[in-house]
Parts: C-alpha cells; structure tokens; sequence
C-alpha cells in the first residue's frame, strides 16, 4: 500500500543549499560574528557610547590614563577617550576595505571578462595585469599619496580628499587578482554548450557576457572580493602607520597604531587594541572567503 502522505516539500533553492552549506563552516560563522560586531561597534558604537567633553586642564591631567570603568581602552596622550576613537577609526578602516574593495572587484572583473571573451584583447591585457603586478605596491601608493594628497586636499578638503585618494589609489592597484580569476573563469565558460548556441543564433557579444558569463563568474568574485576587503585595510593600516594616510584628527586603526607607538612600552594598550581589531577584521574576512568558496562550489554542496 502506498503512502499517499508524502513529505511534498518544494525543491531547495539555491540561496538555502548556499546558506546551509556555509552554515557547516564554524571558521566561516566565527568570522561572520566577529565581523558582524566589529561593524555593530563602529556604527553604533559612537551613539550610544559618548564620554563627557573635558577641558583642556582636565583633558591634560587625564592623559594615558590606563583601561578603566570610566575610560574602558584608556585615554591617548592628549586626554581623548581611547574606545570612543577606535570606535570613530573603525568606521573610516571598514569603509575603506569595502569601497576599495568594490573599485578593484568591478574593474578586476570588467578587464577579466574582456581579455577572457575577446582574444584580441588577451595578450595586451593580461600584460598590463602582469606589469601592475611586477610594481611594488606599497612604495607606489607612498608616491601617490605624497604626490597628490594636497592637491586633492585643496580641492575637496583634507579628510574626504584622504580618503578618496587612498581608497581610489588601493582599488586601482588591487584589481590584478580578480582579473585573473575572472579571465580564467570566462576562458571555460565561453566554450560551454549554451554560449555557443547563444552565439549560433546571433547573439551579441554584450547579451552572451550579460546573460551567461557574468551570472556565472559571481561565485569566483565573490570569494576575490573577501580577500579584497582584507588586503585594503592591512594595505590602509600600512599607510596610516608609516604616518602618509589620513590626517591626524581623522583617526584609522592603523593611525592610532602609529600614534601609540612611542607608547607601547609604557601603556601597552594604546598598540594593543588597534592592532587586534585590524587582527580580528582581517582573520574574519579571511574565514568568510573561506566559507563561501566551500558553499559556492557545487561538487563541495553535494550536487
């Protein structure tokens, strides 16, 4: 006798197997987490938490003060309240791995898919990906920021200049390794069953990219796009602490490692908290790669 009760559950789609799978990652939820609170600190951090302003006379007397209920990551040399700074310095580092990170994904991508659909393009594309890559990249953003930071200063003011300059100066030169992914990705893609039928029957070249190349290199971008938002904040982190990133009143995570530093012996805290959450920030991105190049990967999913 059959069972006419059958469990007629609708098919998984592919948002749920991708979210079950990235749910069995433990590195990957960690990372999301740590990531999640990270950011919850930055935003919302400065709205609820706001020390009373001090004068100067008691701003100097409350100078490197250690970690305290008043004061819960001390205070700095000049008496501001340390939590509330890396509260104001995560924000700036955060936006400048996500910015960043969006500039060099869509022009990784762009010059990806050119040179892996269209072979004419290829070679001189793929050179150029091969000379940005042979630059060193750090001594060519010093250059760029000391060459061009007060001309864009004075056209936009020195915070928002700062930051345009350097999001824009670490997108352009990190773009390298999504174009590589991608054009790998197109080179096999282009060659599939439903591309050449789309070509057989006159499809354009910017119909089969949209329609069938670009759909399918998500999962690949998606995985360069974690490793990208890593990259520009170590990347911002290094400028900020070599004293050539933002100004001093704009405070980055790597700007208060760098003013903490002839402080590291006597308050060790003033190193100590900035470089974690820099720690923390890029070890959570990494993990949550991780997680999605499992649950993007259809043979790893079970299918």
């Amino acid at each position: 006798m059959t069972d006419t009760n059958t469990d007629l559950r609708p098919p998984e789609t592919l948002r749920s197997a991708v979210w079950a799978q990235f749910r069995k990652h433990k590195g990957a939820m960690f990372g999301l987490v740590v990531l999640g609170l990270l950011v919850v600190f930055s935003v919302l951090g400065p709205l609820v938490w706001q020390p009373e302003k001090l004068s100067v006379a008691e701003a100097l007397r409350s100078k490197n003060l250690p970690p305290s209920f008043a004061h819960p990551m001390g205070t700095d040399h000049l008496g501001r309240d340390q939590m509330q700074r890396m509260m104001l310095a995560g924000r700036v580092s955060l936006a400048v791995g996500f910015v960043a990170m969006v500039i060099a994904v869509v022009l990784g991508t762009l010059i990806g898919v050119l040179a892996g659909y269209f072979r004419r393009l290829d070679g001189a594309l793929m050179r150029l990906t091969d000379m940005f890559l042979a630059l060193p990249l750090i001594p060519l953003l010093l250059v760029m920021v000391m060459l061009f930071r007060d001309r864009v200063a004075g056209y936009i003011g020195p915070e928002m200049g700062a930051f345009l300059l350097i999001v824009s100066a670490i997108g352009i030169t990190s773009w390298m390794q999504a174009a590589r992914i991608v054009r790998g990705e197109v080179l096999a893609l282009k060659e599939r069953e439903y591309v050449l039928a789309s070509r057989s029957i006159g499809a354009t070249p910017k119909r089969v990219i949209l329609r069938h190349i670009l759909p399918n290199v998500i999962s690949p971008v998606m995985v360069a796009a974690t490793l990208c938002v890593a990259e520009a904040i170590i990347t911002e982190s290094v400028l900020s602490f070599l004293g050539l990133g933002f100004p001093p009143d704009f405070p980055t995570w790597g700007r208060l490692l760098f003013e903490g530093l002839d402080y590291m012996e006597s308050y060790p805290a003033r190193v100590i908290f900035p470089g974690l959450a820099i720690s923390l920030t890029v070890l959570s991105v990494n993990y949550i790669g991780d997680g999605l190049r499992d649950a993007l990967d259809p043979r790893i999913r079970g299918r």
